[in-house]
């Protein structure tokens, strides 16, 4: 699989993990869980931005070390997201992909449009969260409420449009990338160690861009060679 990888990938994962560990050595922070975590999340959205099922496995370590993190800076949100709906998500998007791959490859075969009655269900799921999540954290004393509970929805409707094969999804985790780099520069203001996972998200957010790119190349190529195989 490694040898899928374009030059471009490559140096994204190094420049990804040069940033996180230089981001650890500038706080002096040493190689603790933040960074660990933060390794293995750029690690997984590498393979989830070729659409290979390895990057959900990826994802579901990455949500118990970000989950244990979470807590410990009273982000029960950023906790519940990635423990109770990251974790189990990604393991059922892990089999999905398995079961829907572009014919004997390796890759997931990307999907057409949403269509008009997944996107209003996907909307209606993430509004019902989304409500449900701010009275439960807030009776919780989570930290950052109105931030965490944007974290929960635009993570939610981003997991969504994964399972669904959709290149959108990671245009929606773009934006959660976007809550989540403020969300941990306000932790960052009384606890050093978490700029590494600052430095996480904001590569995350490149990562995202560039996942949104191959995703649409991926659903590009899939469509012509089908269309080419179908005229033979």
């Amino acid at each position: 699989m490694l040898t899928s990888f374009s030059l471009f990938e490559k140096g994204l994962w190094l420049v990804s993990v040069a940033v996180i560990i230089a981001s650890s050595l500038l706080c002096q922070c040493g190689i603790g869980m933040s960074v660990i975590a933060s390794l293995i999340g750029v690690t997984a959205l590498i393979f989830i931005a070729k659409g290979h099922y390895i990057g959900q496995l990826l994802v579901m370590v990455f949500a118990v070390f970000y989950g244990i993190l979470s807590v410990q800076q009273k982000y029960y949100g950023e906790a519940f997201t990635y423990l109770g709906m990251t974790l189990p998500t990604a393991f059922i998007t892990m089999i999905v992909w398995i079961r829907h791959p572009y014919q004997d490859s390796k890759t997931v075969a990307v999907a057409g449009k949403l269509g008009m009655k997944k996107g209003i269900g996907l909307i209606a799921a993430a509004v019902v969260v989304t409500v449900g999540s701010y009275f439960v954290l807030r009776a919780l004393g989570n930290a950052q409420l109105l931030v965490s509970t944007l974290s929960v929805a635009t993570s939610f409707f981003a997991a969504g449009l994964m399972f669904f094969r959709s290149p959108y999804y990671a245009i929606a985790y773009a934006a959660n990338d976007v809550v989540l780099v403020v969300l941990w520069v306000m932790a960052s203001f009384h606890d050093r160690s978490s700029i590494p996972v600052v430095a996480c998200f904001v590569m995350f957010l490149f990562n995202d861009c560039y996942g949104y790119y191959s995703w649409k190349k991926m659903k590009k190529y899939q469509h012509q060679q089908t269309k080419k195989q179908r005229s033979e």
